[in-house]
């Protein structure tokens, strides 16, 4: 069992989407990264890289793993060929 700093909202953290990744400051300068992939995947927590501190990450899984489902379906949809 991990001991937080803090818990956070998704809403909370600034998204990159260049690089697909959630980033919110870390008291000591440097920040908590989590990627959205991580996300889709049911991680819920992120560790800074500089310091020893880990933040709960508090959001919606079912947002994320609809997403995924949804693109999931879309490319095993059948496509129609015009005749």
């Amino acid at each position: 069992m991990s001991v937080y700093y803090d818990e956070i909202e998704i809403e909370d953290f600034e998204y990159d989407e260049e690089l697909q990744i959630y980033h919110y400051p870390c008291p000591c300068g440097d920040r908590f990264e989590v990627s959205k992939e991580d996300l889709q995947q049911g991680k819920t927590e992120a560790t800074c890289p500089s310091c020893s501190l880990v933040v709960k990450i508090v959001y919606d899984e079912d947002m994320f793993k609809l997403e995924s489902d949804e693109n999931t379906v879309v490319k095993n949809k059948p496509v129609k060929v015009a005749e």
